[in-house]
């Protein structure tokens, strides 16, 4: 479902002439109704209308190409939710305005939303109550147009001691200032009369972190900021807004930002939103003469006349669901905030590390041992080691456990790719642990934590039950390789499937007991359930040949009544009654497909009353849910990294593409020349 636009272009050829424009991804689909784009200099003899980017001076060829063939310009600019991080740095937009009559910061003439404001024939309680519980998801998320700021510092304002008024600055030459019937010079009066109308308040001037650097000019004169209170730092605008009782702004967006808020708003220019009787104007537009309501000019702005493209399908969506994306990406972006110092990972996997701590406030260095990664960690401003799981011997343990500095943990995720690991596949999932690693009995970890003290709430557990029938339905498991199962099963015996692992993968090192081997494990399930028909299944990696772990045939045969070569794990799961494992992630999927599971090892799925247990878990005395374990292990604890886009996407989104075209086996060059591509290739990260 996508929002349907107040109005549409009625353009069959429109010309966009300005490469940056032209460029933007998803354009076709922030323009559905025109039928040709045509991204080139000049018009063709079919072109009929000409579209740049807003009224900037950027734009001013294609306004004059418009002006010179008389035809009608169409100015397209970011919407009110963008992204994280900044345009200026390469970040396409989520959303973005098409104003067939002017541009929304542009009072001077009429605008799409002006007119749209102006008439208000569009309003329903149904439109007005979505943007209401829209405004609410917004305040509490603590969205804005871009998103990469942290929260605000509790050292950068002392503790409220009378009332506070917030006088916003803006940059010099933004476009908005002339646009909304102002000027330089008004932003010194702004100040002016806030001292003078607030003589018993704290006045904070909110200057772009970019002035106080030095990289751009503000509007407030510095010799008027004496004895006002300073913020200049990178902050969340709602949290700044949250700290003060009213704003003075001139155009800036934070000022409807803290209309949504509650707080009262004086303009001294006139944005988008003044003039309609919501905020104190010092400024007159004789076009505007409704009065609007928050809620009125919220749905007007956000709902009719923006539009929004989902970064991972490409298709036209809604309001709703780009909020949720902006939540979830900050909340990625949030997490990889700092520098990590990373070691024990391959030339080939790299590329999908920067992918997966992408984000505006991060970076990424490789090293060889862990005493260069410590010396680089510490000379960064949060700096932490990161360490791929696989490869934490014993001695890079030890001299992990000596550092001070913070070590994290990465291992492939659970619904990780359409191929093995040892094939070069890039995972589409990872789980970065800041405790330990969900396979180690013998510490805590992220998840475990997770799932032992979560407060679950309904939604996230019904989420997870569509999940877990979307996954089951389609037969997603973690590699998706493998064909179909012959287990050729006696009538009326219990078939029990066992699987096995690579011998010399961490699971088994650090979560296994007395039984650490496939040979040791055929054995002692048949030791317990002497009359099972046993199917054994290899793991694919040994299958291959890439990994540790064949059991020899004639050993193999005297104990299991069949060996499975080559099958999918889910068609050994659904041909079976129970599945036995060490700490196979094939337990879990097992699960999840309603079968018994019987544990020889400490999985993470163990100990919590779903599966029949050999060891004990003392730490994990929670009873769960199997829906709340899915909602733990596949939507809280991992990230995920769409292939196509290298984007941060969802666990519904991974699945719906493992489900489709599972790769063919490849020849053994073509898995070299996927290690090669895989080094060579993204060498930046994504930017969102």
């Amino acid at each position: 479902m996508a929002d349907t636009s107040s109005y549409h272009l009625a353009a069959q050829h429109l010309l966009v002439p300005g490469h940056g424009v032209a460029g933007i991804p998803h354009l076709d689909a922030f323009l559905p109704e025109v039928p040709q784009i045509e991204r080139r200099r000049w018009p063709s003899a079919n072109t009929d209308a000409v579209a740049g980017w807003g009224h900037k001076p950027t734009a001013r060829r294609a306004r004059a190409i418009a002006a010179r063939k008389g035809l009608p310009y169409i100015a397209l600019e970011d919407g009110f939710l963008r992204s994280i991080g900044l345009g200026e740095a390469g970040v396409p937009p989520l959303s973005m305005v098409v104003d067939d009559i002017g541009i929304y910061y542009d009072a001077r003439s009429p605008s799409r939303i002006e007119t749209l404001l102006e008439d208000g024939r569009w309003k329903t309680p149904e439109l007005l109550a979505r943007a209401e519980k829209a405004m609410q998801n917004i305040a509490e998320y603590g969205l804005s147009k871009t998103n990469a700021a942290p929260r605000l510092d509790h050292h950068a304002l002392q503790a409220a001691k009378k009332r506070r008024v917030l006088v916003v600055d803006q940059t010099h030459g933004d476009e908005s200032i002339t646009g909304g019937l102002a000027d330089t010079e008004r932003f010194a009066k702004m100040l002016e009369v806030a001292r003078r109308d607030e003589p018993d308040a704290e006045i904070i001037v909110r200057r772009h972190p970019a002035v106080a650097a030095g990289l751009k000019k503000g509007c407030i004169p510095e010799e008027a900021l004496s004895g006002v209170t300073l913020l200049d730092s990178e902050a969340r605008a709602t949290d700044i807004l949250a700290q003060v009782d009213a704003v003075y702004c001139v155009t800036s967006l934070m000022g409807f930002e803290a209309l949504m808020l509650g707080k009262p708003v004086r303009c001294f220019g006139m944005p988008f939103y003044a003039g309609w009787g919501a905020t104190r104007d010092e400024v007159r537009c004789k076009r505007r003469t409704a009065k609007r309501s928050i809620q009125e000019i919220f749905a007007a702005a956000y709902i009719l006349y923006s539009r929004y493209v989902d970064p991972i399908s490409g298709a036209p969506t809604t309001l709703e669901a780009t909020i949720e994306r902006l939540h979830d990406w900050r909340r990625v972006a949030d997490s990889n905030t700092g520098h990590f110092a990373a070691i024990g990972f391959t030339p080939w996997k790299r590329a999908a590390v920067r992918n997966m701590l992408a984000g505006p406030r991060s970076s990424v260095r490789f090293h060889r041992s862990v005493r260069s990664a410590e010396k680089d960690a510490r000379a960064c401003d949060m700096g932490k080691i990161l360490i791929w799981s696989g490869k934490e011997d014993a001695e890079k343990r030890a001299q992990l456990g000596r550092s001070s500095v913070p070590v994290w943990r990465m291992e492939d995720g659970f619904l990780r790719s359409r191929g093995l690991g040892s094939d070069f596949h890039l995972p589409a999932s990872v789980v970065i642990d800041d405790r330990g690693m969900y396979f180690d009995r013998h510490s805590s970890s992220r998840l475990e934590m997770i799932l032992e003290s979560l407060s679950i709430p309904p939604e996230l557990t019904e989420r997870a039950a569509r999940l877990r029938a979307e996954l089951v339905a389609a037969g997603v498991s973690k590699y998706n390789v493998g064909g179909a199962a012959n287990i050729d099963a006696p009538d009326g015996k219990r078939v029990i499937v066992v699987v096995g692992q690579v011998e010399d993968d961490r699971s088994i090192e650090r979560g296994t007991a007395d039984i650490n081997t496939n040979l040791g494990l055929l054995k002692a399930v048949r030791a317990d359930y002497p009359d099972a028909h046993i199917v054994y299944k290899p793991h694919p990696d040994v299958e291959t040949g890439n990994r540790a772990g064949k059991i020899p045939v004639a050993e193999c045969s005297a104990i299991a009544d069949k060996i499975v070569d080559g099958a999918n794990i889910d068609a050994c799961i659904a041909a079976c009654d129970s599945l036995a494992t060490m700490t196979s992630l094939a337990g879990f999927e097992a699960l999840m497909r309603g079968k018994t599971v019987l544990t020889y090892g400490g999985p993470f799925y163990a100990g919590w009353g779903l599966t029949e247990d050999r060891l004990t878990f003392d730490r994990r005395s929670r009873k769960l849910t199997l829906d709340a374990l899915v909602a733990g292990t596949l939507i809280v604890y991992p990230r995920y990294i769409h292939p196509p886009t290298r984007l941060p996407c969802t666990p519904e989104e991974i699945a719906a593409w493992l489900s489709v075209d599972a790769p063919a086996p490849g020849h053994k060059r073509l898995r070299w020349l996927r290690a090669l591509w895989a080094s060579i290739s993204g060498a930046r990260p994504v930017r969102y």
